[in-house]
């Protein structure tokens, strides 16, 4: 979280071991002492500025994969969503704004590295800065993905809690790591404030919005392959950046359930969940947007922050279907809360979702989760 959001009072900046299949605990830990692999699966969240990482198979053990810069003065700020690379080289992209507005914010460019999870690093090999629209809200980055061939795609949120709809989507294209800015070509510019995104196989990039014309957005390829006209990208926006010619973009879904959608993911069974920190729930939809059910909601009677449940924002999901939340301890007063934040998870049995489990709490404004499936050892 930066250090603008842990002070917004806008809503949208915005573990229990025991269930865990003894098969799959003892084959984590297993891979992981042999040199297999490092506690599969590992589970990111950036808070308080700092990148954690848990491993679900080794007893939710815990490491700060990345200090922040308060904590260390070789550390980075780091926060939002976090997206590794889709060819298992352990590259990922996640907010990254040290030292803003000089540096301005921006998304970082980072390499894991390390074999097991007491000793995982990563080190910043790149930095992606857009130019922003002019907002009420200081500017914030959050959302990003990787398209199938190696382009990029992040939101940030604009404005926040009031103000015109002037949150942004960006395609980046590669080499992202190096001194220099990364080509980038913004696809829209007129998002209300835009959140976490998910992309499907086909490269279909679906984005949260959670204000003006809140619900889950969906823009469609074929997308521009440069940041010239040549490659689709002719036009110019308000600050002189590049932008596309044409999007291809619909309204997936809009539904009371979710009331600000701040992130989307997908299970194994091909449905969506979606967030919605304001009413705490987190609800399932089918692949064409309709409502199935809530996955989590409050207990009745609890008020903000929702301690048996909490606000969830930032989701991520495991091949197994277990869902990971980042609940960023949104109060009463519609702002983050000291030391009220956790990272839980969502188990299912017989298809029906298990009361939330908690991996990590007492933290400071956790924003995003990334989960990271493929990394082999480096012995």
């Amino acid at each position: 979280m930066s250090q603008y959001r842990a002070r917004s009072a806008a809503p949208w900046q915005l573990r229990r071991w025991s269930r865990v299949p003894l098969g799959a605990a003892m084959l984590g830990a297993l891979l992981a002492a042999c040199g297999g692999e490092v506690g599969l699966p590992i589970v990111f969240n950036g808070e308080q500025n700092r990148l954690n990482a848990y491993s679900p198979t080794l007893g939710f053990r815990k490491r700060t994969v990345i200090p922040s810069a308060a904590d260390d003065p070789n550390g980075r700020d780091v926060n939002g969503q976090i997206c590794f690379a889709r060819d298992g080289s352990g590259r990922f992209i996640a907010g990254e704004d040290t030292g803003q507005p000089n540096p301005p914010q921006g998304w970082g460019y980072f390499q894991l590295e390390g074999d097991e999870i007491d000793e995982l690093t990563a080190r910043q090999i790149g930095k992606l800065t857009p130019t922003y629209q002019t907002a009420l809200d200081n500017a914030e980055n959050y959302g990003c993905g990787f398209l199938s061939d190696g382009r990029l795609v992040t939101t940030d949120i604009g404005n926040q809690a009031t103000g015109p709809a002037n949150g942004q989507l960006i395609l980046w294209f590669p080499p992202f790591e190096g001194p220099g800015n990364p080509r980038y070509c913004k696809l829209d510019i007129a998002i209300g404030t835009a959140q976490g995104i998910y992309i499907d196989e086909k490269d279909n990039v679906y984005v949260a919005s959670a204000r003006v014309a809140p619900g889950i957005y969906v823009y469609r390829p074929p997308f521009p392959t440069s940041d010239t006209a040549p490659g689709g990208c002719g036009r110019i926006d308000p600050t002189g950046a590049p932008l596309a010619d044409a999007i291809h973009k619909e309204r997936f879904l809009a539904d009371t359930n979710v009331p600000t959608p701040n992130a989307i993911v997908r299970s194994p069974k091909g449905t969506f969940y979606v967030s919605s920190v304001l009413n705490g729930v987190i609800a399932e939809f089918d692949a064409e947007g309709r409502f199935l059910r809530r996955i989590l909601e409050p207990v009745p009677g609890e008020r903000r922050p929702y301690p048996s449940t909490g606000t969830p924002l930032g989701l991520g999901i495991d091949s197994s279907g277990t869902l990971y939340y980042a609940d960023i301890g949104l109060t009463e007063a519609l702002s983050p809360g000291r030391n009220l934040g956790s990272v839980r998870q969502i188990r299912f049995e017989n298809g029906n979702p298990l009361p939330p489990e908690t991996i990590d709490s007492g933290l400071d404004f956790p924003d995003g989760i990334g989960v990271l499936e493929h990394w082999p050892a480096r012995r």
